[in-house]
């Protein structure tokens, strides 16, 4: 059973950056800026496109950046970011499934001529609401992978995952 070298304090510093702009992105983004147009009302609702644009490209940066790391310059550093990929990877699906079913509302209420209320409560229930549960969880998922990251460890999901190594049974 293989181990890490203790990270030093630049890799500690490196390994909380992909958390730290997924959470932004998270908590800033989807529930402060979200939130802050949503109050002005409906003549500012078309702003709200801000918020999955600001979104896709968080998380095209954290995909990019993730694939183009060297696992050789920090294992440790690498992992975080991999770790921050397989979170931003589920999200963009759900962000995903918010603009299929925006889009299909509004294609609905252009060409089909359904009710706006009908609309508002097929984005509402199908598309906001599991997208607005889903940034809970990953706010709460994402805040455990960056106090791994300030303390210099990794779960040991991502150690088998991402470097093939058993973590040492705890003791309880």
């Amino acid at each position: 059973m293989a181990n890490l070298p203790d990270p030093s304090e630049r890799e500690r510093l490196l390994a909380k950056r992909p958390h730290d702009i997924f959470l932004s992105n998270l908590i800033g983004n989807h529930i402060l800026i979200f939130t802050a147009i949503s109050t002005f009302g409906p003549a500012y609702f078309k702003y709200m496109v801000l918020v999955p644009l600001l979104s896709f490209s968080a998380l095209a940066y954290t995909w990019y950046r993730s694939g183009h790391i060297h696992r050789e310059d920090s294992e440790f550093v690498w992992a975080h970011w991999q770790i921050a990929r397989r979170w931003s990877k589920i999200f963009f699906y759900v962000l995903l499934l918010l603009v299929t079913v925006s889009a299909l509302g509004w294609m609905g209420k252009t060409y089909l001529g359904m009710m706006r209320e009908a609309v508002y409560g097929m984005i509402g229930g199908l598309g906001l609401l599991p997208t607005l549960v889903t940034v809970l969880i990953l706010i709460v998922i994402e805040s455990d992978s960056l106090h791994h990251a300030r303390v210099g460890t990794l779960p040991g999901w991502a150690l088998r995952r991402f470097l093939g190594i058993e973590p040492a049974p705890t003791q309880d």
